[in-house]
């Protein structure tokens, strides 16, 4: 199960097993980063996460995305 945390940079994650972020990964890269809601349950009960644990992962897996491709953290224009 998902735990809450901080790590150094104060930044929240996610404490999860290893089989949960090989397929949350998996998903991210090869189906959405943004899965709409019947995407996101299927992830969600493959995992055996929530759907509010599974969107809350990608929410802060597409803001790690965002900054290692300088892009800024929350989404929005490029112009912002």
């Amino acid at each position: 199960m998902a735990s809450d945390g901080t790590n150094g940079d104060g930044m929240t994650s996610m404490h999860l097993a290893e089989e949960q972020i090989k397929v949350l990964e998996e998903n991210f890269t090869k189906v959405s980063k943004h899965p709409d809601e019947a995407t996101l349950m299927l992830i969600a009960a493959e995992c055996g996460l929530s759907e509010a644990d599974t969107m809350k992962w990608f929410r802060l897996r597409n803001a790690q995305w965002r900054q290692a491709e300088g892009l800024p953290a929350e989404l929005g224009s490029v112009k912002d």
